[in-house]
């Protein structure tokens, strides 16, 4: 019998119309399925949740969004975030939807970890030079220290991002196209492992 293939999560930090970080998402999610592998992609737009606020959650609880988000989180083996960066560190958008996630307690003490037992891979795309390079590393710091989630060492930057797309949704170049399969690949490697 085959084994059943890993299914990786894929989403951009960023919902604004024609976000490069979502592109590069659109081409991770080629990507995935070209190594055999089910990518299901999301947009964070879905998962409405409010600036977060202590006094918000003790008074309403944590958000819908966020208890949706966390079981899409749980129901993949990896997760793909394409990352964009903002003032030399992740957008706000992102991190307030990793922080709610990061406050559901299940009524089942033994329920599964959004951030661990699965693996996570990083990309990040900029109009500038430095490709998001920065945001990449605060994230996964935020993955990592706090949250303890495994995040393989390869990761795919894209500078000057603005021209760095075809017409057709495609890489201009191709080595940054050779550069993503080798991070889906490895995530998709990694992933594997978690597969029951």
């Amino acid at each position: 019998m085959a084994r059943p293939r890993p299914r990786i999560l894929v989403f951009a930090g960023s919902t604004r119309a024609g976000s490069l970080n979502a592109k590069l998402a659109a081409l991770a999610v080629k990507a995935i399925a070209a190594r055999d592998a089910e990518p299901t992609w999301i947009s964070l737009a879905d998962y409405a949740m409010p600036i977060y606020d202590g006094d918000f959650e003790a008074a309403s609880g944590v958000p819908d969004g966020a208890r949706r988000l966390r079981d899409q989180m749980i129901a993949h083996h990896g997760i793909f975030i394409a990352t964009p960066e903002y003032n030399q560190s992740v957008p706000p958008l992102l991190k307030n939807a990793i922080d709610w996630v990061s406050r559901v307690r299940p009524e089942n003490a033994n329920a599964p970890s959004p951030f661990k037992g699965r693996v996570f891979a990083i990309g990040s795309a900029s109009p500038g030079h430095f490709a998001g390079v920065r945001s990449a590393l605060h994230l996964r710091q935020i993955l990592e220290l706090p949250l303890g989630a495994t995040v393989i060492p390869d990761q795919i930057s894209i500078p000057s991002a603005s021209s760095a797309f075809a017409g057709d949704g495609g890489f201009a170049d191709d080595k940054q196209a050779r550069r993503l399969d080798e991070v889906v690949k490895r995530l998709v490697d990694e992933a594997s492992r978690y597969v029951v």
